[in-house]
């Protein structure tokens, strides 16, 4: 067997995987796998299934049970939430930051998709605002504005459409994903398995 990567599909506007994202390290590490993180854009899948928006909106009764849910959930982890103001929130341009980041291979990227992710579903922050991100990255001790700018440039822009199209390539509907050697797992509750398939399926 050969050693297999394991690959984090994630959305900073998904709900489910701001859990992810704040359990992911430790059971990685505590596995021995090396996380591969990969930043999307849903909204192109969801045009694809026909969907002008979140599910979550479309179906109120779903949207109920999974605030709900998330509220469970994040007492359960002991994971900080607030219900945003407003669901969901343009994820573009912290999405384009990092891919920039991991395309850099940038030790600071995990840090950043936290803060993201904190600032989005516990702080009630415009992740989609410039301002909220460079703010964000000047936090992390990183020259925002420098970021920002890079992010936007045509070939990192290009970088998020072909992460979005690999994503729909390989399968994947919703957030969070997990990509183990071509097999795939969807939703927070699968990150375990995932973690198990991984350590079954490769030396």
């Amino acid at each position: 067997m050969a050693t297999l990567s394991f690959e984090f599909w994630y959305e900073f506007g998904s709900t489910y995987s701001y859990l992810s994202v704040h359990r992911i390290e430790d059971l990685a590490y505590t596995a021995g796998v090396e996380i591969s993180w990969r930043p999307f854009l849903l909204g192109p899948i969801f045009n694809e299934q026909g969907w002008e928006g979140s599910p979550f909106n479309i179906y109120p009764a779903k949207g109920r049970y999974m605030w709900r849910d998330m509220e469970r959930l994040c007492a359960k982890y002991g994971v900080p939430f607030a219900k945003p103001s407003r669901f969901p929130r343009d994820s573009l341009l912290a999405a384009r930051v990092a891919c920039l980041a991991r395309a850099e291979s940038e030790p600071w990227l995990p840090d950043f998709i936290r803060a993201v992710f904190r600032a989005n579903f516990a702080e009630d922050r415009e992740i989609g605002d410039p301002v909220q991100i460079r703010s964000i990255l000047n936090e992390l001790g990183r020259p925002g504005a420098e970021i920002v700018e890079r992010a936007r440039t045509p070939e990192n822009k290009q970088r998020l459409r072909d992460h979005t199209h690999r994503a729909i390539e390989l399968g994947i509907f919703g957030a969070p994903s997990f990509v183990v050697g071509g097999e795939l797992f969807w939703g927070n509750d699968r990150l375990e398995d995932a973690l198990a398939w991984h350590q079954a399926h490769t030396v």
